[in-house]
């Protein structure tokens, strides 16, 4: 039997992320010992106290379904949180979803049909264009390279990019995969353009809380911008709970009753004892945050300070874990020869939608990122 595939399948490519994190696993069951630059995942354990209140929810009996937006309590606990940023929202304004990524594909699949514009900035996570093209969606993009992946110095650039067409534009401060964080300037700009067009907005901040320096603004407080913004978050990269599977995102009533429909007829609901561990996250683990992003700057600059031994120059980056280390132009050439010579897994920068470029993430100890460095050099790779 010959099965036939949809064209919204069809039309998107698998996760490069996850597919060179397979090569390395591969590797690795061969008896290689790969040092994985290549996803993004916080090396720390979950801290305790969130798990103890997963175990204390399943414990007490916590594990059937939930209302399908989520608990009351975590959703009231989001509003607070989300109230200390800037931002008002309600309970029945948000959702909680199974991971951040379904908070992104429920509010694209809401909002986004055949032929409608979305707008990325490159470079962009490499999800982004597969989840528009699932919703049948064109792609604009607009190159962010050349300004060190700095929004303010590109705001000409997107303002040639939209128009009146514009059905949606992403915007993910701090960034993966460049680390940069947008600029209040960049952000008001953005603003000019979705009030002077009428475009809805996603800002993505599942990295707010990994910032070195700077002060993330969320997009949705400034003047204009709360009737058009979607806000992402999730608890996955700051509270090292990757594999918990929890996010949210918050929005105008009439597209969280629209893309509630989307949630409950597919995931139904996040897992019921994993919100009660999101509520402990949110309201007692800010000491835990604090010394997970410390040991992320200090490798950040460990990492800058290996490069610049080699004559590489990086544009710094101000939050997330990441930065994007300039290559050969063929960029996949260069990750797949790194992984196979050096056996340090990295990401192409073409996936992100900029060519001459590779990830790296510094989400690993600072023993196998110098390891990771010292055997690219050995190698010719730097």
């Amino acid at each position: 039997m010959t099965m036939e595939f949809t064209d919204r399948v069809t039309r998107v490519e698998p996760s490069a992320t996850l597919a060179i994190s397979a090569l390395a696993t591969e590797l690795e069951a061969d008896g290689a010992d790969v040092v994985d630059l290549s996803v993004g995942e916080p090396d720390f354990p979950t801290p305790r106290n969130i798990t103890d209140a997963g175990q204390d929810a399943m414990d007490a009996g916590h594990t059937g379904y939930t209302t399908s937006a989520g608990i009351l309590e975590l959703r009231e606990a989001i509003a607070d949180k989300l109230a200390d940023d800037g931002l008002d929202h309600t309970a029945d304004e948000i959702i909680v979803t199974p991971g951040a990524k379904q908070a992104l594909y429920e509010i694209v699949q809401a909002l986004i049909q055949d032929g409608d514009e979305v707008v990325l900035l490159d470079p962009a996570w490499v999800s982004y264009e597969a989840m528009v093209k699932m919703a049948g969606g064109d792609l604009t993009r607009v190159d962010l390279s050349d300004a060190d992946f700095q929004l303010e110095p590109a705001l000409d650039d997107l303002a040639e990019a939209v128009s009146d067409e514009t059905e949606l534009l992403v915007v993910n401060s701090p960034s993966n995969p460049t680390g940069a964080v947008y600029s209040d300037a960049a952000l008001e700009g953005v603003r000019d353009l979705a009030v002077e067009h009428d475009i809805t907005v996603i800002s993505d901040e599942i990295y707010k809380e990994i910032t070195y320096g700077v002060e993330p603004t969320s997009l949705g407080t400034l003047e204009g911008m709360a009737e058009r913004t979607v806000t992402v978050n999730g608890f996955s990269k700051a509270y090292s709970m990757t594999g918990w599977r929890l996010g949210y995102f918050a929005g105008p009533k009439d597209l969280i009753d629209q893309a509630g429909k989307l949630h409950s007829h597919s995931v139904s609901s996040a897992v019921n004892f994993v919100q009660h561990a999101g509520v402990e996250a949110l309201e007692n683990t800010d000491e835990a945050v604090e010394e997970m992003t410390e040991a992320f700057e200090e490798r950040r600059d460990l990492v800058v300070d290996l490069l610049d031994e080699h004559d590489v120059d990086v544009a710094v980056p101000e939050g997330a874990f990441y930065m994007m280390l300039p290559v050969d132009d063929d960029d996949q050439a260069w990750c797949e020869g790194a992984i196979e010579d050096a056996h340090v897994a990295t990401v192409p920068g073409s996936a992100f939608g900029t060519p001459g470029y590779a990830r790296i993430s510094y989400a690993a100890s600072a023993e196998r990122l110098e390891e990771g460095i010292e055997r690219l050099a050995e190698e010719g790779y730097l």
